[in-house]
């Protein structure tokens, strides 16, 4: 096939030999062991003991989001749970090999059934199986190759170990033939800015040497390419690091008119990288790292010292935080842990939160005391919100403790289509493009197989953002979008046309999007969004804009070049 399609992270482009993972180690056989269950014991926990301490310290050297994913796979391979499992079958007289392979397939299969951030995970617990029966065969662990020449990285879906460490002098992309959107290979690799498709399942085709061509902005990765191909992708990678090189200024359309962009922030360890690459702000400071390894509600304090950290770094710029959102893929027991037969459309976000309102006031209660001890201009606003009811309560409750901003996030075609009434009773929206496409399309955005219509690019989707831009407009209040669609250079312009004033993205993307904003003036921006609302589908829409683009640029040059 001359060209194998996936999840594109990024708008990077690179070319060369593909070079693919070594293979993980040949199941181990359901054998009776030739040593006693504690002698097999032992080793097992010797192997698992050497497998978490190899991850954490590979994490420690990788620092950043890496560590995170690192560390918590570290305690996947001491999770008790999974011991028990173990020593049953080493009990009954298996091999510590086959009682770890058994025994954390088992849990696999329950986390893909669970779907969402744990179905994600999944794969993450099958490289810390295989590393362990490595270590107890006394072989390498499975790995990234070293061929001593830049490659394309092919793997079945990479592990957090390998990426956190991966040499980006030799890897020139990663392409994957497993994970989705918010696999640890895509969350790495946008942290890392490292070009990558995600979900190429045609991948397993390719051959090693093969030189293939990985267009992470088509999601597109180019088999056997021609050389004016090859010649194309590398005037798009020097384009691409000149943008990235380029002095940071506000971003701003080519007519002047100002766009701010915002970082999305995961945690307090992201700030410095933000702040270097030119955010001008927090547009999405997600508060779930404090709840989701917790096993009940941290303390006001630990809370204010957290928020507290992050708003120090952007003194006189806007911070907007985001109320605990939890429920669906991000369970939480001392918030609801009750199972539910559709989580997605269940007891999550504010419903959860209104639910359980103490700690909902405990956090207003932290930021606002975080903002008293910092020159930040702080935001807060509410997730998962659906009628104008739910905002009206979270604004009110936010001024009550104090913060004088309050917002919601629009992630519901119903609020999107309610936005008059709901910019009447609140101070701005800010669009959550991920969860707005998936209710609009029906689409659960973690399933790679319905990945297809996980595309912010459909009509669908954007009329709906040009209901809540319109809104905006109308009432005076400001309209952002915190999604992953604020990261495609194009489509940034095409909401900006739609009436969105403000963009929030991972900060490796801030570069792109700054110099394709400064291509357009807004009423390019406006003809551009309008002709990709004239689309079907959302393939057409995004030909549709390019076009667009493409014609705008060129009626701005020529009369340039005339004059």
């Amino acid at each position: 096939m001359p060209e194998l399609s996936g999840i594109g992270v990024g708008r990077g482009i690179a070319a060369g030999p593909v070079a693919r993972m070594s293979p993980p180690p040949p199941a181990p056989a359901d054998e009776a062991s030739e040593r006693s269950a504690e002698a097999e014991t032992e080793r097992v926990q010797k192997a698992v003991a050497e497998v978490a301490a190899e991850l954490e310290a590979r994490g420690r050297t990788a620092g950043g989001m890496a560590r995170d994913v690192l560390e918590a796979q570290a305690m996947m391979a001491q999770d008790p749970t999974l011991h028990e499992a173990v020593a049953t079958r080493l009990q009954a007289g298996k091999t510590g090999e086959y009682a770890v392979h058994e025994a954390f397939a088992e849990f696999r299969a329950t986390l893909e059934e669970l779907g969402g951030y744990l179905g994600e995970r999944a794969s993450d617990l099958s490289d810390v199986s295989q590393r362990v029966i490595a270590s107890l065969r006394g072989l390498p662990a499975p790995g990234v190759p070293d061929p001593g020449h830049p490659f394309i990285l092919v793997a079945e879906d990479l592990a957090p170990a390998d990426t956190a460490l991966l040499n980006l002098d030799q890897v020139q992309a990663l392409v994957t033939i497993q994970g989705g959107p918010t696999s640890h290979t895509a969350i790495l690799a946008r942290e890392k800015s490292i070009t990558a498709i995600v979900g190429v399942a045609e991948a397993a085709s390719l051959t090693e040497g093969q030189q293939v061509i990985v267009d992470a902005g088509a999601g597109a990765v180019i088999t056997d390419p021609t050389q004016e191909q090859l010649d194309e992708a590398q005037a798009r990678r020097a384009a691409h690091a000149a943008q990235a090189a380029a002095p940071i200024t506000p971003g701003a359309l080519a007519d002047g008119t100002a766009v701010p962009l915002l970082a999305n922030l995961g945690s307090a360890k992201s700030t410095e990288k933000a702040v270097a690459l030119g955010a001008e702000g927090v547009g999405l400071f997600r508060t779930e790292f404090l709840f989701l390894s917790a096993d009940e509600a941290p303390s006001v304090e630990e809370q204010r010292e957290a928020y507290q950290s992050v708003l120090e770094a952007f003194p006189g710029q806007k911070v907007v935080v985001r109320a605990l959102d939890a429920g669906a893929d991000k369970p939480l027991s001392f918030l609801n842990d009750a199972p539910e037969e559709n989580p997605a459309l269940g007891l999550r976000g504010l419903r959860a939160l209104m639910a359980n309102e103490q700690i909902l006031r405990d956090q207003l209660t932290a930021l606002a005391q975080a903002q008293e001890n910092t020159e930040a201009d702080v935001w807060v606003m509410a997730p998962m919100v659906s009628t104008v009811e739910e905002a009206e309560a979270f604004t009110a409750l936010a001024k009550e403790h104090g913060l004088a901003t309050a917002g919601v996030m629009v992630e519901v075609p119903s609020i999107a289509l309610m936005a008059d009434e709901l910019l009447s009773r609140t101070d701005f929206a800010s669009i959550g493009t991920n969860d707005l496409t998936q209710y609009t399309m029906a689409a659960d955005r973690l399933l790679g197989s319905v990945a297809s219509l996980q595309d912010p690019w459909h009509p669908a989707v954007l009329r709906l953002i040009r209901e809540v831009g319109a809104a905006g407009i109308a009432s005076e209040k400001p309209v952002g979008v915190c999604g992953e669609a604020a990261a495609d250079p194009l489509l940034a312009v095409v909401l900006v046309g739609l009436g969105v004033n403000t963009l929030s993205m991972s900060p490796a993307a801030l570069a792109e999007v700054r110099a394709e904003l400064k291509l357009h003036t807004l009423k390019q921006a406006r003809g551009i969004a309008a002709a990709a609302l004239t689309a079907a589908t959302a393939g057409q829409a995004r030909e549709a804009a390019q076009q667009a683009a493409q014609d705008a640029v060129q009626d701005t040059v020529q009369p340039a070049v005339q004059h």
